[in-house]
């Protein structure tokens, strides 16, 4: 049996809830998006969820050009007796809001936490795209998929691989080769050409102005309720510098601190730093090159300065071992 065949097997019933993590990216919508077609075509009626809001200009554009139909999850009339496909994303992570559904599989490329609750999991850490993990299924099982799907997919793989070059493998590289020839190659540069807003600029004066660099590594604190994507753009960015290897963008955000991370270093890993920085206050991870993490509700500038400098600390003292041990 094929993984998609797999997957088909533990669906009950004839509609699922397909959701990814809060927030989602152009991965995560696009995986969900190439999921559903999947099950459309075997017969499976679903609808793509999140919580949170789909925050980045280029993924705004994405779902609106490619017609992408997502739903935020809390209007959504789900009962326990609802299944739920989890994609790009795994249960228990702290940007994964918890649907009255019940939760029955997971299809995702970060590393494997607790699988133990689900029926079925496709969870590839050495993947770089989930979307390559969709495109794959549609690849082994012989369908092809139409243009706005081959577009979204090829999409999410260059977004979340930097255009095939962080953390990309054999597999993300074939998928998007599969893909190339099926896309809608206008939309597809639409949206490339599309990424930032002039307020955003004001988020990479102020990651420039309060940048601190400890060694190869540059942490920063930017203003409060930057999206997301706009923490982990400036990871991007600030890596480009030669001074620097990893780097740490964080801001106050929905009631907590929010963290990104980036590494281009083997010694350090980013999902292990940010999970080691936020041991016992909060919650992060992902992969080596490329991680995120959350505190939540912190309240009250004190306690928010506070938690700042014990966590710049940690991050701080866990590169030093690091870069000092190897």
């Amino acid at each position: 049996m094929t993984n998609l065949e797999k997957l088909l097997s533990v669906i009950k019933g004839k509609h699922v809830y397909i959701q990814t993590h809060n927030y989602p990216d152009q991965d995560a919508l696009a995986s969900a998006f190439g999921l559903s077609a999947l099950l459309k075509g075997m017969g499976k009626d679903s609808t793509i969820c999140y919580s949170g809001q789909i925050d980045k200009l280029n993924t705004q554009m994405m779902v609106e050009l490619i017609s992408i139909p997502v739903c935020k999850g809390e209007a959504l009339p789900m009962t326990e007796r609802d299944e739920i496909l989890l994609v790009d994303s795994q249960e228990g992570n702290m940007n994964v809001k918890k649907f009255p559904g019940k939760i029955i599989a997971c299809i995702d490329h970060h590393p494997i936490q607790n699988t133990e609750n689900y029926l079925f999991y496709d969870i590839r850490s050495d993947i770089g795209s989930c979307s390559s993990i969709i495109g794959n299924y549609f690849l082994e099982n012989g369908i092809e998929p139409e243009e706005p799907v081959a577009t979204a997919l090829a999409y999410g793989i260059k977004m979340d691989t930097a255009n095939l070059t962080r953390n990309v493998s054999e597999m993300d590289v074939e998928i998007f080769y599969y893909l190339f020839d099926k896309v809608e190659q206008e939309k597809l540069n639409e949206l490339e050409g599309s990424s930032l807003r002039k307020e955003d600029l004001n988020a990479y004066k102020e990651a420039i102005t309060n940048l601190k660099i400890y060694g190869r590594l540059g942490i920063v604190r930017i203003g409060n309720d930057y999206s997301e994507a706009i923490l982990g753009s400036i990871s991007d960015f600030l890596l480009s510098l030669s001074e620097l290897d990893i780097t740490v963008v964080y801001a106050y955000r929905v009631g907590g601190l929010k963290f990104s991370v980036r590494s281009q270093t083997a010694l350090v890993d980013a999902g292990k730093a940010i999970k080691s920085a936020l041991r016992g206050i909060g919650d992060g991870g992902g992969h080596a090159v490329m991680a995120a993490g959350f505190i939540p509700e912190l309240y009250g500038e004190t306690v928010i300065a506070d938690m700042s400098a014990l966590v710049e600390q940690r991050l701080i003292l866990y590169v030093q071992k690091k870069l000092v041990d190897t």
